[in-house]
C-alpha cells in the first residue's frame, strides 16, 4: 500500500485523518497550555459529572420502582389465586354457598367477589382467637396443677 505523506509522524497522520472528516484534532490529543482553557474545560466536564450522576441515580430510582411494581403484581397475582368462594362460605354466615355445576343462577354475588378479602382476615382473625384461648387454658391448668403441688 502506497503512502502519500512524506511524514511518517503518527501525530501528522491522526491529524490529516480528523481533517478529513471535517473537523480539527481533538483537544485530549494535542493538549493546551492555557490556564483559562483548562479551567474551563473542567468546569464544563464537572457539569457533565454532575449531569451524569443525576441520570445515574433517576436510572437507579426508575429501577427500583419498577422492582417494587413488579413485586406487587406477583402479590396480587398470588392473592387472585384463593377460591374467595371457599373463604367466604367458611367465614361469612350471609354468604351463599357456590353455585353448583347444574345451577341456572350461574352469575356471581357482587358482594361475595367484593368481600372475600374481609372474610379472609376474619377467618384468620378467628383461628388465632383460638389458638390464644387454646393456650391461655392450657398455662392456667398448668398453674392450677403446680399451685396444687406447691401446697
Amino acid at each position: 500500500m502506497a503512502n502519500n505523506t512524506d511524514s511518517n509522524n503518527p501525530m501528522d497522520f491522526a491529524q490529516n485523518l480528523w481533517e478529513k472528516m471535517g473537523f480539527s484534532l481533538p483537544g485530549m490529543v494535542t493538549p493546551t497550555f492555557d490556564v483559562d482553557e483548562l479551567e474551563k474545560r473542567l468546569v464544563d466536564l464537572k457539569t457533565v459529572e454532575s449531569w451524569l450522576k443525576m441520570n445515574l441515580s433517576m436510572l437507579q430510582m426508575t429501577i427500583k420502582t419498577l422492582e417494587m411494581q413488579c413485586s406487587t403484581l406477583n402479590a396480587v397475582r398470588q392473592i387472585g389465586n384463593i377460591k374467595p368462594d371457599q373463604v367466604m362460605a367458611s367465614a361469612l354466615p350471609f354468604a351463599k354457598a357456590p353455585a353448583e355445576a347444574g345451577d341456572d343462577d350461574s352469575a356471581a354475588d357482587p358482594l361475595q367477589s367484593a368481600m372475600w378479602p374481609w372474610a379472609l382476615m376474619q377467618k384468620i382473625q378467628t383461628q388465632m382467637q383460638e389458638a390464644m384461648e387454646k393456650q391461655a387454658a392450657a398455662l392456667t391448668s398448668t398453674d392450677s396443677t403446680s399451685t396444687k403441688a406447691d401446697k
